[in-house]
């Protein structure tokens, strides 16, 4: 047992799946994404997964950029919002049921 109440880890799991979701959001616009473990080598430079951070750093030198780094064992909690159009209560990065119909109507569905 982990401690944790079985709400406690569904919020967990969305949160996860939340962050997931913006990064798989990132990689569909080509942008730079990066997933894995934060390390430092040996020579001090930083690492994410197999990724030198530092490379992709430096060859985006005096661009204006927007980094977003996310924990994916953040134990922060998620809020519910409501949407502003429906009226609907939901935890994702915007509400699902306004995002289905958008698709809907636009004829992607």
């Amino acid at each position: 047992m982990n401690g944790y109440s079985h709400e406690e880890e569904i919020m967990s799991a969305i949160r996860r799946a939340t962050i997931l979701k913006l990064a798989s959001a990132a990689y569909e616009m080509d942008l730079g994404v990066m997933t894995g473990l934060l390390t430092r080598d040996e020579n001090g430079r930083w690492r994410i997964g197999n990724q030198d951070l530092n490379t992709w750093l430096e060859k985006h030198a005096a661009a204006e950029v927007v980094l977003v780094l996310g924990s994916l064992e953040d134990e922060q909690p998620i809020q519910t919002r409501t949407c502003r159009t429906c009226g609907r209560d939901y935890t994702d990065l915007e509400c699902p049921t306004c995002r289905t119909n958008r698709i809907r109507l636009r004829g992607r569905a």
